[in-house]
């Protein structure tokens, strides 16, 4: 996505201020009205010494336009006002840019209609002065309050703007906080199933110890090797935080080898499946609980985005350097639903699901990466290391 382009009042604020501030004093010194509605370039020696005060004032004050917006109009009124009705006249374009300063960066949502009103009345009586058409005093003070009307509607715009990216943050960590709970009281589960069969394994070796030590010794390494299993777990299961909630159950957690049944559930709502698995070795509970999860949310997705009859196709396979492995779900989307309405709602990835996924991926030290294929669909692909701490 390219990125947003920045004018310079963006990118040096000061220097384009002091920059602004010269030019409105350089044309308030140096041009004039001239007869048939011209501008002639008036020689500065016939700038009488008070009114060039007047212009310096006023020019300088619109370098802090930004921090002190309502103190420079004040000052460019001030200044214009003794000059009404004569040939220097002049400070219009001043008050303009102060006006809508005030609109885009004053706090105080008063001054600015204030200033408007001031503003019109220093036009309509400059304008009596001058003899000039109604019409032309009624364009003046349009002008005038347009200006303070377009900075705040644009003060209006980023102060939304900002409240947006906020909503959006703080529904993302609700999201993650959500997932982070979830995630934990599923490994509390996987851990307490664990400590479970330890005690049960731990009372068939106490009664059949004096009978057949060799299979109390078999229990006994069972038990040790389930103990490692539980403290690896308990040890991610440590760095998520879990609030107290009801736990829906003690028992497994689903693993590798349900994947088949999920999927033939997903055929049975339409979806055009396949499973590749070259996953042979065993991993631990909370790599398969994590693999299922990120494979029944990403098919989910397909289902919710693209519809049925979408050919999908789930690949799970060894990392070719490194002890993990990858997961990859890719679909053509073109299913049942519009495509167009597909892509939208899944181009910017920022729905629950890539963020739930990509948090339980975070969460053993992995990473997760989706977007749209170059040749239409969307692919997901998740590495996730089978030893190691979790991010």
């Amino acid at each position: 996505m390219p990125s947003k382009f920045h004018g310079p009042f963006v990118r040096w604020p000061r220097a384009a201020d002091a920059t602004l501030a010269l030019a409105m004093f350089l044309a308030a010194t140096f041009l004039e009205e001239a007869p048939g509605d011209a501008m002639a370039v008036r020689p500065v020696l016939d700038v009488p010494l008070p009114v060039l005060l007047l212009f310096s004032a006023a020019g300088a004050a619109l370098y802090w336009r930004r921090r002190k917006p309502t103190a420079v109009l004040c000052v460019a009124l001030a200044s214009w006002a003794p000059t009404l009705g004569s040939s220097y006249s002049t400070l219009g374009g001043i008050v303009i840019v102060a006006l809508y300063s005030v609109g885009r960066h004053a706090d105080d949502r008063r001054w600015g209609p204030l200033g408007v009103v001031a503003a019109a009345a220093l036009v309509t009586i400059d304008g009596l002065l001058h003899s000039v058409p109604g019409g032309e005093i009624g364009f003046g003070c349009l002008v005038m309050s347009g200006a303070w009307y377009i900075g705040r509607r644009l003060r209006l715009r980023a102060e939304r703007a900002v409240q947006r990216r906020q909503e959006q943050a703080a529904e993302a960590q609700r999201i993650v906080t959500e997932e982070r709970t979830h995630i934990a009281r599923e490994l509390h589960d996987v851990v307490a199933h664990r400590v479970s069969m330890m005690t049960v394994q731990a009372g068939a070796a106490r009664m059949v110890a004096a009978e057949d030590p060799q299979g109390a010794l078999e229990a006994m390494t069972a038990v040790e090797e389930a103990g490692r299993q539980a403290l690896d777990e308990l040890r991610h299961l440590l760095g998520v935080l879990r609030p107290r909630t009801e736990r829906d159950g003690l028992g497994p957690q689903p693993g590798l080898t349900d994947l088949p049944r999920l999927i033939a559930q997903v055929r049975e709502a339409g979806l055009d499946v396949s499973l590749t698995d070259d996953i042979h070795a065993p991993l631990p509970a909370r790599v398969e609980l994590s693999v299922y999860r990120i494979v029944q949310e990403a098919l989910t997705n397909v289902l919710k985005h693209s519809g049925p009859q979408t050919h999908t196709e789930v690949r799970l396979k060894h990392d070719r350097c490194g002890p993990g492995i990858t997961v990859e779900v890719l679909d053509d989307g073109k299913g049942a639903a519009l495509q167009s309405v597909s892509g939208a709602a899944r181009a910017g990835m920022g729905g629950h699901g890539i963020v739930g996924m990509r948090e339980r991926a975070l969460l053993l030290g992995g990473t997760l990466d989706a977007g749209p294929r170059p040749g239409g669909g969307f692919r997901l692909t998740a590495h996730l290391p089978v030893q190691g701490e979790p991010t």
